[in-house]
């Protein structure tokens, strides 16, 4: 006899309110990540100048690639040679992230990174759309066009001029973080690999492009020397980009989405930029000025503004297809012509990505 299934909990029920209180439980370290996150640009910053940025990068993934190795060197082991290979070229990918967002954030303030690399959830359902040749809803295209100008404000705080290099860099990043999430969706080879393997062998690819560039001639200071000048307040910014931007933020994530929603922990995450202005204000000492403030404000409405208009645009697809599907299921169309896979983008979320913490 087939089993019954199961009643989902009522709102008021008590299955229903254990699981609100461990949605909310849930969220309090999700958030802590993106105040992590946010905080970055400003730690990097700290610890990095133009002629350090390589050798910092080789010791904060060096620290920690032993940890994700031992913890998950079973699941590493699994992997196929074509897992390996698919990983390997995301982490190249993962590389120039970096090096960009390293460069950008030494020559530009906490402030302009922060919010100039949060247009990366603007230019992936973008780039998606182009890619799978959909329209998004006039709504997001809005919120993209908010963005931009908001971005095009908060590098002209002090008058009109060309925006700066780091400025530029970041953007480039933005645009990299772009290429990595859909390449990560189309690279057949690493579906359905493990999170924690992906991470570690893209990490791994990353530093070993890290240690072949800073060995050539002429690209700044070795690791050991950078080590060996490092003050202890440099050292704790290192064991803070390390220990908590990447090995907290990413476990953190995995935790999180096995305990509430994704689009929940994308929400949450999707603070980070917030955070990144108050760190640069607060602590930096950033002064945007009156066009500065007025552009972050923008990208900061922009980007909510277009991560909701991509989520419901994806929803109303969605229940669109179903309606159909129910269409023509009542006409008496065959019943393996579901649902079309064809949809909307929506924006990625921290199981889909499997981008390490920052």
């Amino acid at each position: 006899m087939a089993a019954s299934p199961a009643t989902p909990a009522s709102p008021g029920s008590p299955a229903s309110s254990a699981a609100s209180r461990l949605g909310r439980l849930a969220d309090v370290p999700v958030l802590l990540v993106a105040v992590v996150w946010g905080s970055s640009y400003l730690a990097a910053k700290g610890v990095t100048t133009a002629d350090t940025v390589l050798a910092v990068l080789v010791l904060r993934f060096a620290l920690v690639l032993p940890v994700l190795v031992a913890v998950g060197w079973r699941r590493l082991r699994a992997l196929s040679g074509a897992q390996l290979r698919g990983a390997g070229l995301l982490g190249l990918i993962l590389a120039g992230i970096f090096l960009l967002e390293t460069y950008g954030v030494v020559h530009t303030s906490a402030t302009n990174a922060g919010l100039i690399i949060s247009l990366t959830m603007v230019f992936t359902p973008l780039a998606e759309s182009r890619v799978r040749r959909v329209r998004l809803p006039g709504a997001f295209l809005a919120a993209a066009g908010l963005s931009v100008a908001g971005v095009a404000l908060l590098t002209q705080g002090a008058g009109f001029t060309a925006p700066s290099g780091g400025d530029l860099l970041m953007l480039g990043a933005a645009v990299a973080r772009t290429v990595h999430v859909l390449a990560m969706a189309r690279t057949e080879s690493v579906r359905g690999a493990d999170a924690l393997s992906l991470t570690t062998v893209q990490l791994g690819g990353a530093v070993a492009v890290f240690a072949l560039l800073v060995a050539a001639p002429g690209t700044g200071s070795s690791p050991w020397a950078a080590a060996a000048d490092f003050d202890a307040g440099d050292w704790a910014g290192l064991v803070y980009l390390s220990v908590f931007c990447t090995l907290f933020a990413f476990f953190v994530q995995m935790w999180a989405v096995r305990r509430t929603s994704p689009s929940r922990v994308s929400l949450l995450l999707g603070t980070e930029p917030v955070w990144a202005a108050a760190v640069g204000i607060a602590l930096a000492g950033d002064r945007p000025g009156p066009l500065g403030f007025a552009g972050a404000l923008l990208v900061l409405i922009g980007t909510a503004w277009g991560r909701s208009a991509a989520d419901r645009g994806g929803a109303d697809a969605d229940r669109g297809r179903a309606t159909a599907y129910r269409g023509r299921a009542a006409a008496g169309a065959p019943a393996d012509q579901g649902p079309q896979t064809t949809r909307t983008p929506r924006r990625h979320t921290p199981e889909t990505k499997g981008t390490p913490g920052r």
